[in-house]
């Protein structure tokens, strides 16, 4: 049997993208971890499934490399939206979630002329518990230096859905990767504060409205970049007054998004701007408990992403 996929990016976060019939369609965890391979065209971080759903205009699940399933991811969600909206022709569509439903909108280019989406990022929870993570009797762990993790850099717990870890760092935690993949290695083993494991980034304030952010995440590893890592490195970054602005330009190793950052009332808002590109369309054939490559037809589109990509780069250079 042949089936017929594209590969995407956000931000450089690499993933398959398919539109499947219905959950158990194909045996996906198998899928994923094959077509993520490095050996099959460089491999990818994950697989983007794209499902009927019966409560929005469609439904998404993430699978990620290692075969484990991601509650959310907001890279992976901006292509998606692409897909959806270009297949409804609209400009807005509701995505399902495995926690919620989510407002998508297709936005003006951040770059060129690079197609841009914004995904709304939510529910967001600063308890312990719904990460799940424990730390001594905490309920809560916001901007704190935990001796155990580190001596001097203080940490956030959140999750958005997706647990996440994030320390606020100099630029000497950025240059060397070494203390930021020794921690998320540990505490996505088995280990006695995250019994699920948990993404790990580091954020350098730039300027009152720019930060960096490295993301190891769980099931993968060091990525180009996460979505959800990178809007809630901002709101973590916005809480301490590090940036000032409401909407913050989050540089990463594979790019940079924008994320909207707003209070109402007694609860956050969330929103992720950023590229959607389509880096080919790809045909595989199933032959029993293998995947094989059998056409290739590559997208234009990361020629615009690579001049991004270098602009970026000179941008971080200039504040390294």
């Amino acid at each position: 049997m042949n089936i017929q996929l594209k590969k995407v990016h956000g931000s450089g976060n690499t993933f398959y993208l398919y539109e499947a019939l219905y959950d158990e369609q194909f045996d996906f965890v198998k899928i994923t971890k094959q077509l993520c391979h490095p050996s099959n065209d460089g491999g990818a971080d994950g697989l983007l499934l794209v499902l009927p759903s019966s409560v929005a205009d469609a439904k998404m699940r993430v699978i990620n490399a290692d075969g484990s399933e991601a509650s959310m991811c907001g890279n992976g969600l901006r292509c998606v939206a692409r897909y959806v909206c270009e297949k409804l022709n609209v400009d807005e569509a509701v995505m399902e979630t495995m926690h919620a439903c989510l407002k998508v909108k297709r936005e003006a280019s951040i770059f060129e002329q690079l197609p841009t989406y914004s995904v709304e990022i939510s529910p967001i929870s600063f308890e312990l518990s719904s990460l799940p993570m424990k730390i001594d009797n905490k309920q809560q762990l916001c901007h704190e230096v935990i001796p155990a993790l580190s001596k001097d850099i203080p940490f956030t717990a959140i999750s958005v859905p997706n647990p996440h870890l994030i320390g606020i760092v100099g630029k000497e935690y950025i240059e060397n990767t070494a203390h930021q993949q020794q921690l998320a290695a540990y505490l996505n083993s088995v280990n006695e504060y995250c019994p699920d494991g948990v993404n790990v980034s580091y954020v350098q304030p730039l300027s009152s409205e720019e930060i960096f952010v490295r993301t190891f995440e769980r099931g993968v590893g060091f990525t180009n970049a996460c979505g959800t890592a990178m809007t809630a490195s901002a709101l973590v970054a916005s809480i301490e007054g590090y940036v000032t602005n409401n909407k913050v330009t989050v540089y990463n190793p594979g790019g940079f998004v924008q994320c909207e950052v707003s209070k109402t009332e007694d609860s956050w808002e969330l929103s992720l701007i950023g590229n959607a590109t389509v880096l080919g369309d790809y045909e595989f054939e199933i032959q029993g408990e293998t995947i094989k490559l059998i056409h290739l037809h590559p997208a234009k589109e990361q020629i615009q992403y690579e001049r991004c990509k270098t602009f970026v780069k000179d941008k971080i250079e200039s504040f390294l």
